[in-house]
């Protein structure tokens, strides 16, 4: 898989933004989020903090700062053979250990969560300044 593809490509989303580019090119581009609870969480703390205005400020920096690191992909890959070198160290760690779980268990334990109902996601309101 080349870094253009995607495990979950869905050939309508394509064709979507394909049909949209020349309309955002002229007046942007607007469109829902939904963020799971720990980055909901860490992005709600920073707009707190101050550091983001709202949002739709977090989500356009972020975006930018990824667009920019597109050019240094070398930096990008390094970092994240480093994040995966201490994730499975920290795993080979926890197995000498003894800090393992069974699969079947963990597998059965997820399928319960995921069957358990979720509640009502939190919507962020613009607010007129």
């Amino acid at each position: 898989m080349t870094d253009d593809e995607l495990a979950d490509d869905n050939p309508a989303e394509r064709a979507q933004a394909a049909r949209l580019r020349e309309q955002a090119r002229a007046g942007g581009l607007r469109f829902e989020v939904y963020l799971i609870s720990e980055i909901a969480d860490w992005l709600l703390a920073q707009i707190e903090r101050g550091r983001f205005a709202d949002p739709s400020e977090a989500v356009f920096l972020i975006v930018q700062n990824f667009i920019e690191m597109e050019q240094h992909r070398d930096l990008r890959d390094e970092l994240l053979r480093r994040t995966l070198d201490a994730s499975i160290e920290r795993g080979l760690e926890d197995a000498k250990a003894g800090r393992l779980h069974d699969a079947a268990e963990v597998f059965d334990e997820l399928r319960r969560e995921l069957a358990k109902p979720r509640p009502e996601p939190a919507r962020w309101e613009k607010i007129a300044r």
